[in-house]
């Protein structure tokens, strides 16, 4: 039988961020498939769609499911758990473009999306939710389907472990794509810079909406990309056009911050008109700190 490969969690859920994260839930606002706003109906494993996996047998359990082909060959009673349709199925969407490998200190914006990722997979799981994981860059790169098993969180921290940036990028089309693919309504997370076409970025989380899905939107940029804040002359390189300016950045910084201030607004005033929920980070900040801090607000106005 092949050896499972592992990962080290450790790299990507801190105990310390876990133990904090314990007591939290991602809750449904707007109505999904199998559940009423406002309200996150307590998924749980029965006995009649997907099969999940084995577990063993427990006093009480009927003896219909038991597995006995696995009786067979291990002498030990072993019962089917399948996935209930009724779980929530949640979909966490990596942009892995050139632009997401900058980082100006210790962690790169990928990194920082990923570390985000997987704790909000260990949390979906824990509450026994479905999620599934969709990396992309000017297309879609890989597409782990949503479960519900906790074993599936492993496959997930490989899958983050191994994804690098690439060159280009095309967040509008990835979203596209996604949501031509996605039939049954559900929670999309969206990890990303949105360093590209705000209006057709705009344009694919609207085809997300207009199909009924919940979208969260995580707006991750380094410190520096929002301060500009650099103090000696510097060539600035176009990470997915190759394009190099020669500059002395404190000429321009000004301008530069207000042009950025305008694109996080528009941003932000675009999500809050097609119910979009808007989360702005920078890399400086801790991770696990600004996760429990939206929870919590999350928790506070109902969702």
């Amino acid at each position: 039988m092949p050896k499972t490969e592992k990962v080290d969690s450790r790299k990507y859920l801190n105990p310390e961020i876990l133990s904090k994260l314990s007591s939290m839930e991602l809750r449904a606002r707007l109505v999904v498939e199998g559940f009423i706003t406002g309200l996150h109906k307590s998924p749980y494993h029965g006995f009649s769609v997907e099969f999940a996996e084995h577990r063993q047998y427990m006093p009480g359990d009927d003896i219909k499911h038991i597995d006995w082909k696995v009786y067979g060959k291990t002498d030990r009673f072993y019962v089917k758990q399948f996935e209930e349709e009724t779980n929530l199925k949640s979909y966490l969407l990596l942009d892995a473009s050139a632009s997401m490998g900058y980082k100006s200190n210790g962690v790169s914006k990928l990194e920082y999306a990923s570390y985000l990722a997987s704790a909000l997979a260990y949390l979906m799981l824990r509450q026994r939710d479905a999620v599934g994981l969709v990396t992309f860059d000017e297309k879609i790169r890989r597409y782990l389907p949503p479960r519900s098993v906790t074993t599936y969180l492993n496959q997930i921290l490989l899958e983050l472990d191994k994804t690098k940036h690439s060159a280009k990028t095309d967040i509008a089309g990835a979203l596209h794509q996604m949501a031509e693919r996605i039939k049954r309504r559900g929670l999309l997370i969206l990890f990303s810079d949105l360093l590209d076409d705000p209006q057709r970025v705009m344009s694919g989380l609207r085809h997300f909406r207009h199909n009924k899905h919940e979208v969260i939107v995580f707006h991750i940029l380094d410190p520096l990309e929002l301060s500009f804040d650099f103090k000696q002359d510097a060539v600035f390189k176009d990470m997915e056009m190759g394009e190099e300016i020669n500059t002395q950045p404190w000429h321009i910084m000004e301008d530069y911050q207000r042009q950025v201030a305008q694109f996080n607004k528009s941003y932000k005033k675009f999500c809050l008109e097609h119910q979009i929920e808007y989360v702005s980070l920078d890399t400086s900040q801790n991770y696990g700190r600004a996760l429990l801090e939206y929870l919590q607000k999350r928790k506070r106005i109902g969702g």
